[in-house]
Parts: C-alpha cells; structure tokens; sequence
C-alpha cells in the first residue's frame, strides 16, 4: 500500500510549480501590455502635440503666476480682472523687449546674403584642403568601378522652399502664441475653481487638506524652479552680452538676448547659437582666428553655466 501511495505521490503534478510558471507568464504579459501603452502614449503625443503642446505651455505658466493672482485677490481685485492685467503687464514686457531688439534683428537679416557670402569667402582657405582630399577619394572610386557598369538615375525630390518653410513655421507659432494666452487667461481668472471642486468630491476632512497641501507643494515647487530657471538664463544673457562687448561684436544685447532665449531649449538651442555666432564672427571680423573666438566664449560661458550654476 505504501508502495503505490508513494507512485501515486510521485505521478501527481507539483502545484507549486505551476503557480509559478502561470505567474511568471503573467508578469511577461503585464510588461507587454506596459510597453505597448507606453508606445502608444508617446505614438499619440507626437502626432498630437500641435495641441498638447499649447495645454502644458499654459498650465506651467498657470502654476508660475497664480501667486499673483493670489496677492491681487487679497487686495481686492477679483481673479478675471487680476488675470487680465497679469497678462497684460506680461505681453507689454515680452512686447517692449521684442521693440527694442528688431531693430538689430532687421539689421543683420538684411545683409544676411551678404554676409553668407563673405564667411564663405573667408572660410574657402579652411576648406580647400577638405575639397583635395574629397576629390582625390572620388577620383579612387572612379578608378574601382567598372566602366561597362549602368549608372543608376538618381531621383531629387525637392522639398519647400527656405521662404515656405519660414512661413509655415511663424504662422504656426504665432496661433500656438495666441492660443497659449487663451487658456492662459481663462486658467488663471478661474483661480482655485477646479481646487475647490476637488475638495467638495473628497469625503473626509484628512483627504481634503492633503489634496490642499499637494496643490501648493507642487504649485510652489513648479514656480519656483521657472523663475529659478528664468533668472539664470538672464543671467547667462548678461554674461554673454558682456562678452560680445569685450569681443568687439555689435548689437551684444541682441546675442545676450539669444543667448536667454535659446537657453529655453535643451541643447539644440545652444548648438544653433553657436553656428549663428561662428557666421557673425566670420562676416565681423577679418582674421579667422578671431572670428571663431566669439562662438568659443559663448560656449565656455554656456558650460560653465550648465555644468556649474544650474545644477546648484
């Protein structure tokens, strides 16, 4: 009997065993699923951020300026009106700033043929010995290739055009502008609306006060990292402008100014500055040398930046 119980023992399966193995198939499908939600949430953000995009623009902005609006209310000035003028007082700076700069902007956009012109001019002496060595390449490959083989017709598709590209892309900007400034307005002149209604939906007090405390946590931490941001990149843009003075560039307010703007966008906009200072500095300056110190200032201020001052 104990014979054929311990058979009978030994042909059963092992639950365990497969409790786990169901498990770790689970737990394979729950990283499938993930993974696609994740790749759909990104899919469904970059095809629709022409209206993501404005939404997150003008809640940042939302949490950088509700403590003013705040401070109005409490000097009695109700929110739709505090809005009105928090936005007003903004677009007159941004306008005023924008005034001041166009002039030099117009400027050196006028002679920008010009100046393409000269830099490549004054930077054939730097490429002559390249082209020599591309044409002694092509010269070898020539040589390798058989001259009985058929040469594949080459297709160019031509895409728009410089002046079409600019224009798409200011018309593009300019209604995100303004749709900004809408949600904007109506986001801060509805002030704690849409606080006051989480709080009604919470049924105890403990749930309604911390909902309270992360409101103003994050409201505060989101302000001032913008404003700590903000600062620095002025900041960058003085030193900046400071540098072009000592250089010798003209306009150093409009590279100051640039150089705050770009600041704003994570590594292209440093690396667009610098091509856009190498072009100014060749077309300034007569001497090469020179001409490229004016984009290796601005970059040793940019590192010295990034890699210093922002992370403290």
């Amino acid at each position: 009997v104990s014979e054929s119980a311990e058979g009978e023992t030994a042909s059963q399966p092992d639950i365990r065993k497969l409790g786990d193995a169901l498990r770790e198939r689970m737990e394979i499908r729950s990283l499938s699923i993930t993974g696609l939600f994740v790749l759909a949430a990104f899919y469904t953000l970059y095809f629709a951020r022409e209206f993501f995009l404005p939404i997150i623009l003008a809640v940042l902005l939302d949490f950088l300026l509700s403590p003013l609006i705040r401070g109005l209310r409490r000097a009695r000035i109700p929110e739709p009106l505090g809005a009105a003028l928090v936005i007003i007082a903004l677009l007159g700076t941004a306008g005023a700033a924008v005034y001041g700069l166009v002039d030099p902007a117009r400027e050196w956009a006028a002679k920008l043929p010009v100046s393409m012109r000269e830099a490549e001019d004054r930077l054939r002496k730097l490429r002559t010995p390249v082209e020599q060595v591309s044409k002694t390449a092509e010269q070898v490959e020539q040589a390798t290739q058989v001259n009985d083989e058929a040469k594949t017709p080459e297709v160019v598709v031509r895409g728009p055009s410089l002046t079409e590209r600019l224009f798409g892309t200011t018309q593009a900007l300019v209604a995100g502008f303004v749709e900004v400034i809408i949600l904007l307005y109506f986001l801060l002149a509805a002030g704690d609306l849409f606080l006051q209604k989480l709080i009604k939906v919470l049924p105890q007090f403990r749930d309604k006060k911390k909902a309270v405390t992360i409101a103003r946590e994050t409201e505060a931490s989101i302000s001032t990292y913008l404003v700590t941001i903000t600062l620095v990149n002025l900041m960058l843009g003085l030193a900046v402008a400071g540098v072009m003075y000592l250089l010798g560039m003209p306009n150093p307010l409009l590279w100051g100014a640039l150089a705050a703007l770009v600041e704003f966008i994570p590594y292209l906009g440093a690396t667009a500055l610098v091509a856009v200072l190498a072009l100014a500095g060749l077309v300034t300056f007569d001497q090469i040398g020179q001409a490229l110190l004016v984009p290796a200032a601005y970059l040793g201020v940019n590192i010295l930046q990034s890699q210093f001052i922002s992370p403290l």
